[in-house]
């Protein structure tokens, strides 16, 4: 029997420079193997670095690589782990001032929200429009993505990495 492989992306949006190679290590020993990332400036923050890291490994390797990364309180960054036939992906985003992230997310990339989640959200905001808008907001991590969006559109400008296997 085939060992089912999850896939991803890591992408460091900003890390000071001295730990480059300790992301790299955190990430490694999540996949279990050696990886090397290709850094570039991160012109956004003066003397940070930047990289993206496309991932294979086992099943929830995303939460793994997360958790190895989310010790260095300077670091940007998001992991996702696709979803696959056998279980949903994940989406994990940790910035210095918000913290970590965590969502589930859907095969096209969608953020998964709970009922319970939702009807927590609608019963806490009673009648306030105002409230729920900000809890909803907070439920598909808005915040972060608002604090990264400067950071991502940095690396548009990026060369662009054709992956041609699928599947």
């Amino acid at each position: 029997m085939v060992a089912p492989v999850a896939r991803g992306m890591i992408y460091v949006h900003s890390s000071p420079r001295a730990l480059c190679p300790h992301v790299e290590w955190a990430a490694g020993r999540a996949l279990g193997r050696a990886v090397n990332f290709i850094w570039r400036d991160q012109p956004v923050l003066r003397g940070a670095q930047r990289a993206d890291f496309y991932w294979e490994g086992p099943p929830g390797s995303g939460a793994a690589i997360s958790s190895g990364l989310r010790g260095w309180d300077q670091l940007r960054f998001e992991v996702t782990e696709d979803a696959s036939a056998e279980a949903d992906g994940a989406r994990f985003i940790h910035t210095p001032e918000l913290g970590m992230f965590h969502a589930p997310i859907d095969h096209s990339g969608n953020t998964l929200v709970t009922e319970d989640r939702l009807r927590s959200a609608m019963e806490s905001s009673g009648t306030d429009v105002i409230e729920l808008h900000s809890r909803l907001r907070s439920l598909l991590g808005q915040d972060w993505d608002d604090e990264l969006e400067p950071f991502r559109q940095a690396a548009d400008f990026s060369p662009v990495v054709w992956l041609h296997s699928v599947g």
